[in-house]
């Protein structure tokens, strides 16, 4: 039961990397967002982590590397908490932030835990 658990919360998180790095290469408007961020090189670093997203993603789908995978992931997910969803508490209010970032949180929560025990499956 434990293994089909891992193994579905391993497709999840990478679900949610690969469709998110494809999207980011496939749409423009996330080189307006990656600028208007501030983000040095905001083409390449969206590129950079496009690719991030999509690899490390495929590697936890796969359940190779995973410890190695999800710490890049954990960084891209705290950048993005701290870059667009922190500013929504001045604007909006905790509760907005609460709602804007709940995506975002649990995905943070889910890499941490498979960062932590994927040494134990």
């Amino acid at each position: 039961m434990q293994m089909q658990i891992t193994r579905w919360v391993c497709y999840s998180i990478g679900y949610v990397f690969i469709t998110s790095g494809i999207v980011k290469l496939v749409i423009n408007d996330f080189k307006v967002i990656f600028a208007n961020l501030g983000i040095p090189y905001p083409e390449f670093t969206l590129f950079l982590v496009a690719m991030i997203e999509i690899s490390c993603g495929g590697l936890i789908v796969a359940r190779m590397y995973v410890q190695q995978a999800a710490a890049p992931l954990i960084f891209i997910m705290l950048s993005a908490i701290f870059l667009t969803k922190l500013p929504i508490l001045s604007d909006g209010g905790l509760v907005h932030f609460l709602f804007e970032a709940r995506l975002d949180i649990v995905m943070l929560m889910l890499l941490v835990v498979v960062w932590k025990y994927s040494k134990y499956w």
